[in-house]
């Protein structure tokens, strides 16, 4: 009778096999200067990775746009919007919590008003909610 015995042992992927990072977030907009004082106002989850989902409403477009700007959030706020707002004083805070790419991450910006946050991340999906 012949015949093998002994442990198996786990060989590591080779890069490109199909594993990816965990890219799992939580998007918030609030009212306030500062996001660990801020009022939430509204918040979805997105998740990217292995595949589009989370309550986010447009899940992959966000994710596409991420992907773009390798995960860099401030690259998705416009510098120059294009819309006139006032220039009253009633800050809101937009925050980006979790794990991107397998890399924690926390990111946040604070516009001086709701008008000056549509006009900056007007151009994109990820903040669309």
């Amino acid at each position: 009778m012949s015949g093998t015995s002994g442990t198996a042992q786990a060989q590591p992927k080779a890069a490109g096999s199909g594993l990816l990072a965990p890219s799992s977030l939580v998007l918030a907009v609030g009212q306030g200067e500062e996001a660990d004082t801020a009022t939430m106002q509204r918040a979805v989850t997105l998740n990217c990775a292995p595949k589009a989902s989370g309550t986010h409403p447009s899940a992959s477009a966000a994710c596409a746009e991420l992907r773009a700007v390798n995960g860099e959030f401030a690259q998705l706020v416009s510098t120059s919007p294009a819309a006139f707002c006032t220039k009253e004083w009633q800050p809101v805070v937009v925050t980006v919590d979790g794990v991107w790419q397998g890399k924690r991450v926390a990111w946040s910006t604070t516009f001086g008003n709701s008008c000056e946050m549509r006009a900056s991340l007007a151009e994109g999906a990820a903040f669309s909610f």
